[in-house]
C-alpha cells in the first residue's frame, strides 16, 4: 500500500502548481511524509510523470529534483530518465538509425528536452508548453515516509554499508541576484574511505540552473550536469555542453559531453531514506 502524491499540470499554466490530492492505495493511511528542515524528500524509484496524449501517454521516471527559489517564490523542476530515439509503435525497426540520447525535464509549464547526438546538434535544446510535447501531465510524486539526517561520518559509512537508500540535497545560491537553487538526486555511487574516515558523492545527470540571470521561460536556465562532494561546504559539478574532440593536438569535432569542472559553495546534506 503506497500514498502518492498527485498533481494535475494544466497546460499554459504560470508554474507547475503543487496542491494535489492525495489518493491513498488500499484501505489504511500511511504516515505523513516526512520533512527535514522543512522539506519532504521524493522517494525515487516510485515517482513518475504519466502523460495523457491519445498517440502517446507516456510515463517518464523521475531521476531528479532542482527548486528555483526566486525570493518568496518557488518553482520546481523535474529530470526524467533518459531514452534512446525511437520509432514509437512501429511494426519493426523500433530504435531509430541515426540514434540520439532523449532526456525531458518538466516544470513551470513547459518541457526542456535534450537530445544528445554524435556530433553536435542544432536542436540539443528544445522548449515547448505541455500541449506542444503529449498533452497536461499527471505527476504521481512518491514523497519517503522515513527520513535521517546523515550528519557524521559514522552515519554516512554505515548507511551506506546497510545499502539503504540516500538522497542528497545541494543548495546553491547567487549573491547577485539573490536567486537560490535546491538539488535532490538518489546517490548512485558513494565513495567510502575507510583509512581516511571520508565520503565522496558522484552522481547524475542533475539539473543545474544557471542562477547568475533570470531566464523567461524559467526553464531556460537548466543543464545538465553531474555533482560530487566530499564535505558540506562546496560542490563540484561536470556540465554537459560542446566539448571539443581533439586528435595529434589537432581539433576534429565537437561533441556535447559533460567536461569543464567547476566548484560552487553549497551547502550539502544526505538523507537516509527508510521504509516506513
Amino acid at each position: 500500500m503506497n500514498t502518492a502524491r498527485r498533481s494535475f499540470v494544466a497546460a499554459g499554466a504560470a508554474a507547475l502548481a503543487f496542491a494535489p490530492t492525495t489518493a491513498t492505495w488500499g484501505e489504511e493511511k500511511l504516515a505523513e511524509p516526512a520533512k527535514v528542515n522543512g522539506l519532504t524528500c521524493l522517494d525515487y524509484g516510485r515517482s513518475f510523470i504519466c502523460n495523457t496524449a491519445t498517440f502517446n501517454a507516456v510515463r517518464f521516471w523521475v531521476e531528479s529534483r532542482t527548486v528555483l527559489i526566486d525570493g518568496e517564490q518557488r518553482f520546481e523542476f523535474y529530470q526524467c530518465g533518459s531514452c534512446k530515439s525511437e520509432n514509437t509503435f512501429a511494426k519493426e525497426d523500433l530504435f531509430a538509425k541515426e540514434n540520439y540520447d532523449f532526456m525531458p525535464i518538466l516544470g513551470d509549464g513547459h518541457w526542456l528536452v535534450f537530445r544528445r547526438t554524435a556530433k553536435l546538434n542544432p536542436s540539443y535544446r528544445q522548449i515547448k508548453t505541455l500541449d506542444g510535447f503529449w498533452g497536461p501531465a499527471n505527476l504521481t510524486l512518491r514523497e519517503a515516509r522515513k527520513l535521517t539526517l546523515l550528519e557524521t561520518w559514522e552515519q554516512i559509512r554505515d548507511a551506506t554499508a546497510a545499502a539503504t537508500p540516500i538522497v542528497s540535497r545541494t543548495e546553491i545560491q547567487d549573491e547577485t541576484t539573490g536567486l537560490k537553487a535546491i538539488i535532490e538526486c538518489p546517490v548512485k555511487t558513494m565513495n567510502i574511505s575507510l583509512d581516511l574516515k571520508m565520503y565522496q558523492v558522484d552522481t547524475g545527470p542533475i539539473i543545474l540552473p544557471d542562477l547568475s540571470k533570470r531566464y523567461e521561460p524559467r526553464i531556460d536556465c537548466l543543464r545538465l550536469a553531474f555533482v560530487a562532494f566530499n564535505a558540506p561546504h562546496f560542490a563540484d559539478f561536470v556540465i554537459e555542453q560542446p566539448t571539443k574532440i581533439i586528435e595529434e593536438e589537432q581539433e576534429k569535432c565537437q561533441t556535447h559531453h559533460y567536461s569543464g569542472p567547476i566548484s560552487l559553495k553549497a551547502k550539502n546534506s544526505l538523507l537516509g531514506v527508510e521504509d516506513a
